[in-house]
């Protein structure tokens, strides 16, 4: 979403500020204006003109509605949750950068293994763009969520690691022309 549109909250929701990655609240009557809506979460700029993000599950208090993430394959063998895993990691998204981290080039490694009862284990192995990123945990925490959410998962290790480090080639064409970059 590239429109700035400005709201009033209907309720106090809870918040992430960004870049350090604090919880904090907005309280109901405040204004905020949206930056970026993508994936299933906002960020939004407080009238201190702080920066801040918005979980989807609170959209309500700004009028929007809460969008449930849908998988592509509903079978549930390695492949497909692995497919899955895949299309569900791309509706992360750096709350400052409008590029979701697949194509940020973030996501190193993703492994699924078949357990005994017929469910999955998912280990994504991934990075951030910088190493001292506040928003770090936020994100990692997004990556296990959408993952523990497809059907046929019962378990997710989300490893953060900063070997190899990013570089801005890691990202796809597609990422670098959205940027400017190419």
């Amino acid at each position: 979403m590239s429109e700035r549109e400005s709201f009033i909250l209907t309720r106090d929701v809870n918040i992430v500020t960004i870049p350090d990655g604090a919880s904090s609240t907005l309280n109901k009557g405040e204004e905020v204006t949206i930056h970026q809506s993508l994936g299933n979460n906002y960020t939004v700029v407080t009238q201190q003109g702080h920066m801040v993000r918005i979980d989807g599950v609170d959209a309500d208090a700004l009028g929007k509605e809460y969008h449930e993430l849908d998988t592509l394959v509903s079978e549930i063998t390695v492949e497909a949750v692995e497919k899955n895993c895949w299309e569900v990691m791309k509706t992360v998204y750096d709350p400052e950068i409008p590029v979701n981290i697949v194509d940020l080039g973030l996501v190193y490694y993703c492994n699924v293994k078949q357990l005994d009862d017929d469910s999955c284990a998912v280990h994504i192995m991934m990075t951030l763009t910088a190493p001292g990123c506040g928003m770090g945990p936020v994100i990692q925490g997004d990556v296990e969520k959408c993952i523990r959410a497809l059907p046929g998962v019962s378990s997710v290790d989300v490893e953060v690691v900063f070997d190899p480090p990013w570089a801005r080639e890691m990202m796809s064409e597609v990422a670098q022309l959205q940027l400017g970059l190419y």
